[in-house]
C-alpha cells in the first residue's frame, strides 16, 4: 500500500508545484494520481465495496460540481469551466473519490475544503491571486495526511 501511496504522494507533488505556480497541470498526472489512489484503496478492501464506495464517492462530487455549476450559471452568470472552476480542479477530485470509503472521503473533502480555504487567504497575503490553484492545494493536504499516517500510531484512513 506504501508504494502506490508514495506514488500518489509524487503525483501530488508534482500537481501542487504546477498549479500553484504556473496555474496550468500536465493532464496526465490525474489519472495516474487516480490509480495510485484506487490501488492503495483496493488493497485495504475487497472489490464490492471498493467498488460501491467509488461509485458513491463519484456521485457525491458529481452532485457538488453541479451544485457549482448551477450557482455559478445561473446566479452568478458567468462561465463555470476555466472561470470559476478549472478541468484540472474537477479531474482532481474524481482522483480523490477513488482512493477512500465513502465515510472518510466524506469528511477528507470537507477537511480539504477547508484547508484550501484557509491556504488561499494565507497566500493572498503574499502573492495577490483571483483564483483558487485547488487541485495543488488538495495535493498538499493529501501529502500532509499520508505522511501523518506515517507516524506512530498511525491513523486508518480505511477502516470503516
Amino acid at each position: 500500500m506504501w508504494i502506490f501511496q508514495t506514488a500518489a504522494c509524487l503525483s501530488f507533488g508534482i500537481i501542487a508545484v504546477q498549479d500553484i505556480r504556473d496555474r496550468m497541470v500536465t493532464w496526465v498526472l490525474f489519472p495516474l494520481a487516480g490509480i495510485f489512489l484506487a490501488l492503495a484503496h483496493l488493497q485495504q478492501t475487497i472489490l464490492p465495496l471498493f467498488l460501491i464506495s467509488s461509485a458513491t464517492n463519484i456521485l457525491l462530487v458529481t452532485a457538488v460540481l453541479l451544485l457549482l455549476w448551477g450557482y455559478t450559471r445561473y446566479i452568478r452568470k458567468k462561465a463555470f469551466l476555466n472561470t470559476s472552476f478549472g478541468l484540472g480542479d474537477i479531474l482532481f477530485l474524481y482522483a480523490f473519490a477513488l482512493g477512500f470509503p465513502t465515510l472518510t472521503f466524506t469528511v477528507l473533502f470537507t477537511a480539504a475544503m477547508v484547508f484550501s480555504l484557509l491556504a488561499f487567504v494565507i497566500l493572498q497575503y503574499f502573492r495577490k491571486s483571483e483564483t483558487v490553484p485547488l487541485a495543488g492545494f488538495l495535493g498538499i493536504f493529501l501529502i500532509v495526511l499520508f505522511l501523518l499516517q506515517l507516524i506512530p500510531p498511525g491513523i486508518s484512513l480505511y477502516r470503516i
